[in-house]
């Protein structure tokens, strides 16, 4: 498998500028396109018509937003215009609400899905919409990549969090290109079941899968010592010099992880490397 398509929507002129250099620095080392969609959000409304609300109210919010996708274009035509690949670019005003479809129906045949990290201080609402939308409307994996993060094209070292579902396994397939070029892919297996199918050897398969696909991989089990999963892979991060996680997407439901919080949530939320996911 090879990314020969790759897709981002762009919601913010501030986040604009490191989603388009990591976007096209992987375009450059994948011979791929990219396509880009610069969305104007209606973030006011809830997708229908709500009691207290007006006419005029709902017209000045839509307004907004078709100013704000007519600058967004704009600029990221500028700076499309400067960058040595192939490209792209679409634009569309919706509600939030509605994201996912637009969103879905424009990343479904790309291979990666680069987004934003979803939040954070001064992060737009719209921001998780559009990596769930490439998730589960678009059925791609996605790279999360922290606010003004430098393109990264090669990772050296890479952090595979592995807990046996299907969404890291999911995550691994796709991410397969990436984890073969990494000098070092450090699986962390945290509190392996010990009724699983894997009791005898943790990550023994994964490991087998990966061997065969000329990935280099260790495993590395460790105990949940800390309160949060995301806490224990972010520790294995930071130890052995991570250049970025991948991991399954959304193992429990998102209206869990969005109330409980979950290791999805709290990823997007800390990692100080890129996180590729799928799900």
């Amino acid at each position: 498998m090879a990314y020969k398509t790759l897709f981002s929507a762009l919601s913010d002129p501030d986040l604009m500028p490191s989603l388009i250099d990591q976007s096209a620095a992987l375009a450059r080392k994948y011979d791929a396109h990219f396509d880009a969609l610069c969305l104007g959000v209606d973030r006011t409304q809830a997708g229908y018509y709500y009691g207290g609300g007006n006419a005029m109210v709902i017209q000045q919010s839509l307004e907004r937003a078709h100013d704000e996708v007519k600058a967004l274009t704009e600029e990221a035509e500028r700076r499309l215009h400067t960058q040595d690949i192939l490209w792209g670019l679409d634009n569309g005003v919706t509600q939030l609400a509605d994201m996912g479809r637009h969103i879905g129906n424009r990343a479904r045949f790309s291979d990666l899905g680069i987004a934003a990290r979803p939040y954070g201080e001064g992060m737009g609402i719209e921001l998780e919409g559009i990596v769930e939308a490439m998730l589960f409307d678009g059925g791609i994996p996605v790279m999360v990549i922290p606010t003004e993060a430098k393109p990264i094209v090669t990772p050296k070292v890479i952090t595979l969090a592995w807990n046996e579902s299907p969404e890291a396994l999911a995550a691994t397939r796709a991410a397969l290109p990436i984890l073969q070029e990494a000098d070092r892919v450090r699986v962390a297996v945290i509190d392996p079941p010990q009724h699983g199918p894997e009791r005898s050897d943790p990550g023994g398969r994964l490991s087998q899968f990966l061997a065969r696909h000329g990935v280099r991989a260790e495993i590395d089990v460790l105990s949940k010592t800390m309160p949060r999963v995301a806490d224990v892979i972010l520790r294995h991060v930071a130890d052995g010099a991570s250049d970025l996680v991948v991991m399954g997407a959304y193992g429990h439901s998102r209206f869990r992880e969005a109330i409980l919080g979950g290791a999805t949530r709290d990823m997007l939320e800390l990692s100080p490397v890129p996180v590729f996911m799928a799900h």
